[in-house]
């Protein structure tokens, strides 16, 4: 098993990566398949399912895929352009993907949100369609949309279930929490030095490193625009922006010299509010690993890079593979998808990552990089999914904050300690695919239960 940080963390576009990002790249592939095959197309089709049809609309899961079917991907996703795209989309009931021509597509008519049963592989599927001039199907491709952008067709996702999928040779191919340790034991190296070890087979140093520039760079970039934006938050809630309005507040106490110990912790959670405001309103994030827990990660780098003595931008890429090495760990040995396992799958991984990375810049061993995941993603155990509206808004902006000062709570713990530790993080992970399977479906990612339906009147 092999999970690049790319893997892990995505350049992409609000407000999901498992209901935004993940259909848009499913449709995307759909096109590629069709330009190799030797027949004429005339139209598309697609069907949601499961999660994507019950909070597809609040999740822009419609519109990802009108995008994708005109040809759209999240790497080059322009609002504006998608704005004017999807009007004449719906206009001329047609779409123009390259190298395929003028394709029929009515979004009212050929894109079906099907409430019945999900289909059998996850929670998240879509079928995709084409069509001949009689409206006839002539090809077609179930993909499953699991988590942080992955998206999987109904075959390779048989096949990972099946232990057939293809792997790569990496020198450290850790498949566990206990491996990873047992081979930092063996070769001194930490778990940053072991991930990146194995990155450098399949990229250079200066690829990898550039890459590593570019996902911190968007990070800080979307963190900023989040505590500068002002506003209401689209989809009809009417939640407002409240980062930017919380950060002059406490820029003011500090000037007067009114700052409690405790405030640290509105820092770290307007940090993290920020990015999943920018998140719910469309703007460009980074999965880490999902988009509903993208908040986590940045407000971790953030307060260590603004609040720690010691600190260093050079030391980010350090972070970032600690962290993303702990996010396939989880993602491989259980779920990062709130649709398969609640949010104890998205911000509770998220903040397990977020711990391991900062323990880890802070100087941890590999054994208190571990606790220190271990210990954040224990205390999210069975939280559920429940977006009020299918909206990635309540509770999800303020969950990210929350989360994000539980991960610099657990290294901190963890660093206390000398890694030895009663619960180890693959019993952690067991744990939480275990509890996400017992769930009710009507708290992953539904909008059927829980605080989605606990809401005012008015």
């Amino acid at each position: 098993m092999f999970l690049s940080v790319f893997d892990i963390f995505k350049v992409g576009i609000g407000p999901s990566s498992s209901h935004t990002m993940g259909p848009m790249i499913a449709a995307a592939r759909f096109l590629e398949r069709l330009r190799s095959r030797p027949f004429s197309v005339h139209g598309l089709r697609a069907s949601l399912h499961g999660s994507l049809a019950f909070t597809g609309q609040g999740h822009a899961t419609d519109r990802a895929v009108i995008l994708g079917f005109a040809g759209v991907t999240p790497a080059d996703y322009d609002a504006a352009a998608a704005e004017a795209a999807l009007k004449e989309i719906r206009e001329s009931k047609l779409v123009s993907p390259p190298g395929l021509g003028r394709l029929a597509f009515d979004p009212a008519r050929d894109l079906v949100f099907d409430y019945g049963p999900p289909l059998p592989g996850h929670a998240n599927g879509l079928r995709l369609m084409a069509v001949d001039a009689q409206g006839d199907t002539i090809d077609q491709q179930i993909y499953y949309s699991v988590g942080g952008g992955f998206v999987v067709t109904e075959e390779e996702l048989a096949a990972q279930q099946g232990g057939s999928a293809p792997g790569r040779d990496v020198p450290y191919p850790f498949e566990s929490a206990a491996a990873m340790l047992e081979m930092a034991r063996e070769s001194g190296k930490s778990i940053a030095a072991m991930k990146r070890a194995n990155e450098l087979q399949s990229r250079s140093a200066a690829e990898l490193d550039k890459g590593l520039g570019r996902i911190a760079q968007v990070m800080s970039d979307c963190l900023e625009r989040g505590l500068e934006a002002e506003g209401t938050l689209p989809g009809g809630l009417n939640v407002p922006r409240r980062a930017a309005a919380i950060r002059r507040a406490l820029e003011a106490e500090a000037g007067r010299n009114l700052t409690a110990p405790h405030v640290i912790n509105d820092w770290i959670s307007i940090y993290a509010m920020a990015v999943n405001e920018e998140n719910a309103a469309g703007g460009q994030v980074v999965t880490a690993p999902t988009n509903g827990a993208a908040g986590v990660v940045p407000a971790v780098i953030r307060y260590w890079l603004g609040h720690v003595p010691g600190a260093s931008r050079a030391r980010v890429g350090e972070f970032l593979l600690t962290a993303a090495a702990v996010g396939g760990l989880i993602k491989h040995n259980a779920s990062i998808s709130g649709a398969e396992c609640g949010c104890q799958a998205e911000v509770g991984s998220a903040a397990a990552m977020a711990a391991a990375g900062l323990a880890a810049v802070l100087g941890g061993t590999p054994a208190q990089v571990e606790n220190a995941a271990e210990i954040a993603l224990e205390h999210h155990l069975g939280m559920t999914c429940d977006p009020v509206k299918g909206l990635v808004q309540v509770p999800c902006i303020e969950r990210n904050g929350l989360g994000a000062i539980k991960a610099v709570s657990a290294a901190s713990l963890a660093l206390r300690g000398n890694g030895v530790h009663f619960m180890p993080l693959d019993n952690c992970i067991e744990a939480m695919r275990q509890t996400g399977a017992d769930m009710s479906e009507k708290y992953k990612e539904t909008a059927l239960g829980g605080l989605a339906v606990n809401v005012p009147n008015c």
